[in-house]
C-alpha cells in the first residue's frame, strides 16, 4: 500500500528526487541480486553490462524503481518461465537514429534494456502501456502504475524509452539516459569519421512504417545507393520477382502485417537462394526468429539503428572480402 501511494504521489506531484553522478552498472547489479532471490527459478536471469559504461546524473532510488518495474513486468509476461536479460551499452545517437524515434534527440546516451522471452504484446496494447492505471493483468495483480511511473522517471531524467514486442517471442524495453559530460569528454571520437558509401547498388527496404522507409531511403541515397521500398512482405516479394536481378540486398523488418519478416525471407529465398538479407527488429533476444539459422539472414541489426550501423552492415554484406 505504501509503495502504491508513493508511485501515485511521484506521478501526480512530479517528484524530482536527488541527482548525483552515478554508474548504472551498480544499480543493475543490485537489481540482479534482488531478482534472483525473489523471482521464480523458472525465470533465468542474465546480465550484459560492459565495465566501460558511461556515468550518468540520476536519482538512484527512482532509477532502481524504474528497473524493478520493468523486471516485474518481464516476470509477469513469462508465467511458464523464460529468460530475463538486463543489458547496458554506450550509445551515440545520430540524426538517422533520432528520426526513427519521436522522443529521441542526437547525443551520447547510456542505454539499458530489459528483455524477456515471454508472451509479447499486440500493437493495440503497446499504444496504451504508459498510460496511468492501464493494465492487462487480472484484478489484484497490477495497479497500472508501474510503466507510467517508469515513463515519468525517464522523462524527468531527460531521457526516452522505446518498447518493441512480438507475440509469443518477447518484449524489449530500452531506456536511454543522457551520459554525464565527463564521460563525453573522455570518449571523444576522432573527427572526420568516414561513413562507407555504396557503388550505386539497388537496396530493397521493407518496413510497414512509412517514416522508417523514408528515413532509411534518404540515408542510403545520400551515400550512393539506389533504393526501392515496400510496406509489407507481399509487396516486397512482388517487387523482388520483378526486379530481383537488379536488387543487391534486401533490408527487412521482422514484424509486419500480412506477411512477417520470417515468411518474407523464406519467400525471397525461393525466388533466389543467394539473396542477401539484412533483418532488423527491436528484439535482440536469443529466441528471435531473425537469429534462426534456417532463415538465411546474413546479418541481424537492432532497431532503431544509426546511419553508421546501417551503412557499415550493408557494406559488410555486399563486400565481405573487404572486411
Amino acid at each position: 500500500g505504501s509503495a502504491i501511494v508513493k508511485q501515485i504521489l511521484a506521478f501526480a506531484r512530479g517528484v524530482q528526487g536527488e541527482r548525483a553522478l552515478m554508474q548504472l552498472r551498480h544499480l543493475v547489479d543490485e537489481t540482479m541480486s534482488m531478482v534472483r532471490e525473489a523471482f521464480p527459478k523458472s525465470v533465468s536471469v542474465r546480465k550484459e553490462v560492459p565495465k566501460n559504461i558511461w556515468a550518468i546524473h540520476g536519482d538512484a532510488t527512482q532509477l532502481h524503481q524504474l528497473i524493478m518495474n520493468l523486471c516485474i513486468n518481464a516476470r509477469d509476461a513469462m508465467p511458464n518461465g523464460g529468460t530475463l536479460t538486463l543489458r547496458a551499452e554506450n550509445v551515440t545517437i545520430d540524426e538517422q537514429y533520432a528520426r526513427m524515434h519521436i522522443d529521441a534527440k542526437p547525443g551520447r546516451f547510456v542505454m539499458f534494456a530489459v528483455e524477456d522471452t515471454g508472451t509479447g504484446m499486440p500493437p493495440e496494447v503497446i499504444d496504451h502501456i504508459f498510460e496511468p492505471f492501464f493494465t492487462t493483468k487480472e484484478v489484484g495483480k497490477g495497479t497500472g502504475l508501474g510503466l507510467s511511473t517508469a515513463y515519468t522517471v525517464v522523462k524527468r531524467h531527460e531521457g526516452f524509452i522505446n518498447v518493441y514486442s512480438e507475440l509469443q517471442k518477447g518484449t524489449t524495453f530500452k531506456v536511454y539516459l543522457p551520459a554525464a559530460e565527463k564521460a563525453e569528454e573522455e570518449t571523444i571520437e576522432p573527427e572526420g569519421k568516414k561513413l562507407m558509401s555504396g557503388e550505386d547498388e539497388l537496396i530493397l527496404v521493407v518496413d510497414d512504417e512509412a517514416s522508417i522507409c523514408q528515413i532509411t531511403r534518404q540515408t542510403l541515397e545520400a551515400f550512393r545507393y539506389r533504393v526501392m521500398t515496400a510496406s509489407d512482405g507481399t509487396e516486397a516479394v512482388a517487387l523482388y520477382a520483378s526486379h530481383g536481378k537488379d536488387i543487391a540486398l534486401v533490408l527487412t523488418d521482422m514484424m509486419m502485417p500480412f506477411m512477417d519478416g520470417a515468411r518474407t525471407i523464406r519467400a525471397l529465398h525461393k525466388l533466389n537462394p543467394d539473396v542477401k538479407v539484412v533483418a532488423s527488429s527491436g528484439l535482440t533476444g536469443d529466441g528471435h526468429a531473425g537469429r534462426d539459422g534456417d532463415l538465411g539472414v546474413d546479418v541481424f541489426i537492432a532497431k532503431p539503428y544509426s546511419a553508421e550501423t546501417l551503412l557499415k552492415t550493408i557494406h559488410s554484406v555486399l563486400h565481405p572480402q573487404a572486411e
